[in-house]
């Protein structure tokens, strides 16, 4: 999923009680925030008496600095600590060290620094950076969906307290930002629960206690970077074209400079891939376990610049979402270590989690250690161009004849303004529902958003009330709701007709186009959306159909579907479908429409764009046709 970065500098002001802000009306659940104040006091005294256990185990303050995301959490005691019953794949007992470029670097063992490092081309240096101690990050699970002015503005006339979130940033569904200050961690704590949406739901909120943001911590000095350097000249093997950064924080060689390197810092990761860009770029496996990587931003550079690399280990860290890997997609593995993350823990069984690692990675054959079976593809190296797209498909010349005159007249009442008289062509048990894309996007601020409150998307609605509710039923009410959508003008050159189903009975086919909506005084805006439209039919009278079934999808239109949009004149509704001509230019017209088999209207237009010459017209016509430009509504007579 994308991440959006906001840094800004937080500020704190108290509101006064002459500030004329109105506050939004929030339904204040009962007895809410006590209890979680009361727990937020005692691991304030707990701390004061000096309890400072470090998350991974290690007591006393030194655990505490050294865990850049160990969160206290204050007053939060209803997440369940006990382990879940979940599969994690090839689960082993815990060791030291994984995957075959781990050593034992206390005994010197690195593979040797002689014929892989050269001369440094990339220039990593260092600056200083922004260091506070007092840090909460503020965390709002479903926080994705609400607009970013409302749920801060939300939270500042709750709190009474005006403040600047630092790194503002949505992840997955999650929102979370950053201050620096306790009395406004405590505060915005204390709203949890006491904000109410739209759709009438509680705003959960949580506070952590935390590092500083990473790029708020100082980077590495430049003499820091020349240590790094050689630590990893050291640990780089020349014969494997392999570089071991197993735990490379507790490195003899950069503990005894008092140089510390944590690979979960931005900073610091970025500083270890422009050594090897510049360096090694033609490096074949990196090990990055036991080093407590929770985001894989930094390392997607590794595509690029180091496009050579087929071996990764990635495991024994803190990686929580298979979403991450989407970031490495480009890189050529074939073999990756990823156990012991909590990513592993995710997955029902062993077969969705290679399933999902292998929709990343296709060409990989070993994962965590283990043999996978050789990935099925087609063994193209070239690039192959796709094949362009054909027009209509109708099956045959007698239900083409069908088709097209029903579309000409469905959709001449659809644009016309007046959609009642579409009720000649439902039957009266028909059926219809209309879908827009699925999207995380405020709806209200989308071209669709007319079309969104009616869209029974079914990965966005799951509640099978709504689902049936969503669903017209009888002609009566699909045509009422037909009639309520925006007023419309469709590019019927534009249209493809493709045949699905086809029995004596039953008639089934799709029709794709672009149209545009048209406002109160006629003038079309300018958003152009597309269309796919589902028509089940069945025979109505000797040559009519009636429909029975009719699935609408609408998305916006691709920017080569705007480019095409609306070339040719829009047909214009007329009492007679040719105006008023000369005796020969209606004898040309009626000879031309007779020689192209196009409808008079088209044959008229022809003639008209070659100044009524017959010849140069029947030229143009004979290109067009060839070259498959003239559309099928052309023909419709």
């Amino acid at each position: 999923m994308e991440m959006y970065y906001e840094n800004l500098v937080v500020t704190r002001t108290v509101k006064h009680e002459h500030d004329d802000r109105t506050a939004p009306n929030f339904r204040n659940r009962k007895g809410g925030g006590s209890h979680k104040g009361r727990a937020y006091n005692r691991n304030r005294r707990d701390r004061q008496r000096g309890n400072q256990s470090g998350i991974f185990g290690g007591p006393g303050p030194r655990s505490r600095l050294e865990d850049l995301d160990g969160d206290v959490t204050m007053g939060d005691t209803s997440q369940d600590s006990t382990p879940q019953n979940r599969f994690t794949p090839y689960q082993r007992p815990g060791r030291k060290g994984d995957g075959r470029f781990d050593r034992d670097r206390r005994q010197g063992r690195g593979g040797g620094g002689r014929g892989g490092f050269k001369g440094d081309r990339s220039g990593a240096g260092g600056g200083g950076g922004k260091n506070r101690s007092d840090w909460w990050k503020v965390t709002i699970p479903h926080g994705r969906k609400y607009d970013k002015r409302w749920l801060l503005t939300a939270l500042q006339n709750l709190c009474s307290i005006e403040f600047t979130p630092v790194n503002y940033q949505v992840d997955h569904n999650k929102v979370h930002f950053y201050v620096d200050d306790t009395a406004t961690a405590n505060a915005i704590h204390k709203c949890s629960h006491k904000i109410t949406d739209t759709d009438g739901y509680k705003v959960e909120v949580h506070t952590n206690r935390c590092a500083p943001p990473s790029y708020l911590l100082t980077d590495l000095k430049p003499e820091h970077i020349e240590h790094l350097k050689q630590c990893m000249a050291k640990r780089f093997d020349a014969s494997q074209q392999a570089l071991d950064l197993n735990n490379i924080r507790t490195d003899p060689d950069l503990v005894s400079q008092n140089v510390e390197v944590i690979l979960n810092r931005k900073t610091n990761m970025e500083a270890v891939i422009k050594i090897i860009e510049g360096n090694i770029p033609e490096l074949a496996a990196l090990n990055l376990s036991n080093n407590r990587i929770q985001k894989l931003d930094e390392l997607s550079e590794l595509v690029t610049k180091v496009p050579l690399l087929k071996t990764l280990n990635l495991s024994n860290n803190e990686l929580k979402s298979d979403r991450e890997l989407d970031k490495l997609k480009g890189l050529k593995l074939v073999e990756l270590w990823l156990n012991r993350n909590p990513l592993c823990d995710l997955f029902k069984d062993q077969a969705a989690y290679i399933s999902a690692v292998r929709q990343r990675f296709p060409r990989l054959l070993k994962l965590d250690g283990n043999d996978l079976p050789a990935p099925i593809g087609f063994d193209v190296e070239s690039p192959t161009a796709i094949p362009p797209s054909k027009g209509s498909y109708f099956g045959s010349d007698e239900i083409k004849a069908l088709i097209l005159p029903f579309l000409q007249q469905y959709y001449n009442i659809y644009d016309s303004g007046d959609r009642q008289p579409l009720l000649d062509a439902y039957h009266d048990g028909a059926s219809l529902s209309l879908t827009t894309p699925y999207s995380n996007q405020n709806p209200s601020r989308s071209s669709l958003g007319e079309y969104h409150k009616d869209s029974r998307n079914l990965k966005r609605v799951k509640d099978t009330t709504i689902r049936y509710r969503l669903l017209k039923h009888t002609r009566l009410n699909v045509v009422a709701f037909l009639n309520e959508l925006p007023k419309t003008q469709h590019d019927i050159a534009s249209f493809t007709v493709d045949v699905n189903t086809f029995t004596n009975t039953l008639l089934s086919f799709t029709v794709s186009g672009v149209f545009k909506e048209v406002a109160v005084d006629g003038k079309s805006r300018d958003s152009t959306m597309a269309f796919s439209r589902v028509f089940i039919t069945v025979p109505a009278g000797n040559s009519g159909l009636c429909i029975v079934n009719d699935q609408i999808f609408i998305r916006m239109a691709t920017t080569e579907e705007i480019r095409r949009a609306f070339v040719a004149p829009a047909p214009t509704p007329s009492s007679s479908p040719v105006p008023t001509l000369t005796a020969p230019q209606q004898e040309m017209l009626s000879a031309f429409s007779q020689m192209s088999g196009m409808n008079l209207e088209w044959s008229q237009k022809c003639l008209l764009d070659n100044q009524w010459d017959f010849n140069a017209a029947a030229q143009v016509f004979t290109q067009l046709k060839t070259e498959g430009k003239i559309p099928d509504v052309a023909f419709m007579k």
